[in-house]
């Protein structure tokens, strides 16, 4: 297995107002409740340049469910679907649709996470349990957050095995090749009216993280709809959760819509990172993935808003990637259709020059073309 390095540890606080009690090292992986783990997986292999990595089900011993781990670069995915009927699993996806339960943090002492968490007010899921085969042992432990998604602290320092005990080596014929995706850059959820504040002070407070970076209603809004941003980061930067909530507009927003179709509070979208993303785009484009366009006369003065950068125009605007600029560099970014039948969770592909900010300058541009999408849904 592609093992996650530890050079968080010795990075300088990128964050320095976070208090870093964990700490976190980074994303471990992400678990998907889905309907069919098989054909989801076929897709993220397919579409996305995942590669297989890990199974669990009837085979290996569990009776009531199945997970198919893929992996690309350091971006673990598990796809998990119920055996038989009843049960959480099959009430999550009855409820939400596919979607996000679980945002796995990678630490050095998931027993320690745990009690920090909880001591400060994290409600528990998963109280801290060793789960050993031949190749070692992980310890895992979780607490609960914004609606039904929950952190879980995976400690994997003492494993060797391809994902972890319970699961065996996933080797199919079919591998396509990887699309550049390197990591996660960060992952958004979506929350309710004026559950913004209520939600970073949880980060704050329960997990030491500090905010980023605050938008209001005046920075992303369009003549129809508005909706409120705040980013929190944990110190070294490794993890980053903008949280959302709607604002007053003339019609309903984006998030309005997810909060209808996933009913309650959920992960909108993951921000997956590469180095080339014009290379990548255009791969994902010609596996079938489909991505939000923009007026072409956004690309008419984006030069004289942004300045010079180190890629031709052409490609860009062919492709519908934005580009935006902080104090620090540039960035280059593009969102796709929700990959869902519900119009919930999107995709970001983001690729950063030394920018360290969220593409302020593109929200017009972006939730216009959102709403054009909503529209033709019939949900703004």
């Amino acid at each position: 297995m592609a093992t996650l390095d530890k050079t968080s540890l010795q990075l300088p606080k990128e964050n320095p107002e976070a208090e870093d009690f964990l700490p976190l090292l980074g994303t471990d992986h992400v678990e998907l409740y889905v309907g069919n783990a098989k054909q989801a997986a076929h897709y993220y292999m397919a579409a996305w340049g995942f590669q297989p990595l890990a199974y669990a089900g009837l085979e290996t011993g569990l009776k009531d469910r199945v997970s198919y781990v893929l992996q690309q670069d350091k971006i673990r995915l598990v796809l998990t679907s119920p055996l038989k009927s009843g049960g959480d699993i099959n009430r999550h996806i009855d409820a939400h649709g596919d979607g996000v339960k679980a945002i796995a943090l990678w630490v050095d002492d998931a027993t320690k996470s745990y009690k920090e968490t909880t001591q400060r007010g994290a409600e528990s899921y998963m109280e801290p349990t060793t789960i050993k085969d031949d190749q070692g042992e992980v310890v895992l432990s979780g607490i609960h957050t914004y609606g039904e998604t929950v952190h879980i602290f995976v400690e994997r320092s003492n494993y060797s095995g391809v994902f972890m005990p319970g699961y065996r080596k996933w080797e199919p014929h079919y591998r396509p090749s990887d699309v550049g995706l390197k990591y996660i850059d960060h992952m958004v959820g979506n929350v309710g009216w004026n559950e913004m504040n209520k939600w970073c002070e949880f980060y704050a407070h329960v997990m030491g993280f500090a905010q980023l970076v605050s938008f209001d209603d005046k920075d992303i809004s369009t003549e129809y709809t508005a909706l409120m941003s705040k980013v929190m980061s944990n110190g070294n930067g490794r993890i980053k959760f903008p949280i959302n909530e709607p604002a007053d507009g003339r019609k309903k927003s984006q998030i309005e819509e997810y909060i209808e179709f996933y009913n309650g509070a959920g992960v909108q979208h993951m921000a997956l990172a590469t180095d080339n993303i014009i290379e990548t785009v255009s791969a994902l484009r010609d596996r079938g993935v489909e991505f939000l366009t923009v007026p072409a006369t956004y690309y008419e003065d984006v030069l004289d808003r942004v300045g010079e950068i180190d890629e031709d125009l052409a490609p860009l605007r062919d492709l519908g990637i934005l580009i935006d600029r902080d104090d620090e560099g540039y960035l280059l970014q593009i969102f796709t259709k929700p990959i869902l039948d519900r119009p919930t969770m999107f995709i970001e592909i983001i690729q950063r020059k030394g920018a360290k900010s969220f593409g302020k300058g593109n929200f017009k541009a972006l939730f216009e073309a959102i709403e054009r999408e909503q529209a033709s849904r019939g949900t703004l």
